[in-house]
């Protein structure tokens, strides 16, 4: 794969510049989605809801493969991270309601903590871009 093949797109989130990542990254038939949480720029969203933090952080990473001409439908794994177990139904409630007819495969794990302790929900997605969209 050539660099050429690799295309990158950044959110605006604070911490890309700062950690020198992006938000989506293209490289051949796939599309990566950083870890992305309910904060679009300064403002966290949902603060203190792990179910609409969710929302805002599963709207914000399918955002970005829009960027690619992807949307939900062509997601194949999600990852969510929780700092409490406590929030799982309300998680894969915001899920489900994202990705119930894709049915991607799914991790979900409880973690310790993130960078601003009032993040409850992290996202990753991967997507596949078909030999139609390519």
């Amino acid at each position: 794969m050539t660099s050429d093949a690799v295309r990158r797109v950044q959110s605006g989130s604070p911490w890309e510049e700062s950690l020198g990542f992006a938000r989506a990254v293209a490289a051949g038939d796939r599309v990566l989605v950083a870890g992305t949480t309910a904060f679009k720029g300064t403002v966290l969203y949902g603060e203190g809801d792990p179910y609409e933090q969710a929302k805002v952080a599963f709207t914000t990473a399918v955002e970005a493969l829009g960027e690619f001409g992807l949307g939900a439908d062509s997601v194949i794994r999600t990852r969510m991270y929780l700092t409490h177990a406590r929030d799982v139904e309300a998680v894969g409630r915001a899920h489900k309601e994202f990705f119930d007819t894709v049915r991607p495969v799914s991790t979900l794990l409880v973690v310790e903590g993130f960078v601003d302790p009032r993040i409850l929900v992290e996202v990753e997605v991967e997507a596949f871009r078909g030999a139609e969209q390519s």
